[in-house]
């Protein structure tokens, strides 16, 4: 009998814990929050996954720190070694004009102070290219390469800023279709006010299209 009893209370003891159980399982998923997936954001996922049009203006940053980057970020890498050919021309005239300023203009002050100031003790550090020159020759030469070498900074400059600009350029020409698919019709009129022939033009250029990039 008391074995009995003992299995009635286990009985009834499992089913509460289990109605328990099964209303605290209920109330969780009441709760939760439901997700929905539609295609837009499938699409919009997807979308996410690429990169953001082109954007010119890292590329006119870029060139401006170092040249060549902004080219490389375009993907125009062919016009890399031209744009340090053109920077690298100046540098190298800036190097050579400055280098002879430098002796003639030591020349010139060392014959000036021989013929002048009767000192001759910097005729010995004349560069040997230039012993044979005279105080005016070599005053002319010394403005010669002054000049020379302010012209090589001011065409380094110069090159420097084409070199942003066609950054900025074709990284603003790159978001769009630049194609030559245009149609021209040349059709001739004749105008009935001045009786006089001519001929009229239509191009119908294509729409540009922005475009989207994979990610690297």
């Amino acid at each position: 009998m008391k074995l009995f009893r003992l299995c009635i209370c286990f009985l009834f003891i499992t089913a509460w814990l289990g109605k328990s159980y099964a209303q605290t399982i209920a109330t969780t998923a009441s709760t939760k929050p439901t997700i929905v997936v539609t295609n837009d954001t499938i699409k919009k996922s997807a979308a996410d996954s690429l990169i953001k049009k082109h954007d010119p203006r890292k590329a006119t940053r870029r060139s401006a720190i170092i040249p060549g980057w902004g080219q490389a970020y375009n993907r125009e890498y062919w016009k890399i070694p031209l744009v340090y050919g053109a920077i690298a021309i100046p540098a190298g005239l800036f190097v050579y004009n400055n280098n002879w300023y430098k002796k003639t203009k030591y020349a010139y002050e060392a014959k000036y102070n021989a013929e002048v100031n009767k000192d001759s003790s910097g005729l010995a550090g004349i560069d040997p290219q230039l012993q044979g020159l005279s105080a005016a020759s070599l005053q002319s030469y010394r403005n010669s390469f002054r000049r020379d070498r302010d012209y090589s900074i001011l065409f380094f400059l110069l090159a420097w800023g084409l070199n942003v600009v066609d950054a900025t350029v074709f990284g603003h020409l790159k978001d769009f279709d630049v194609s030559s698919d245009l149609s021209m019709n040349v059709k001739p009129i004749f105008n009935p006010t001045t009786r006089t022939p001519g001929l009229t033009f239509t191009l119908s250029p294509k729409k540009p299209e922005h475009k989207l990039y994979e990610v690297r």
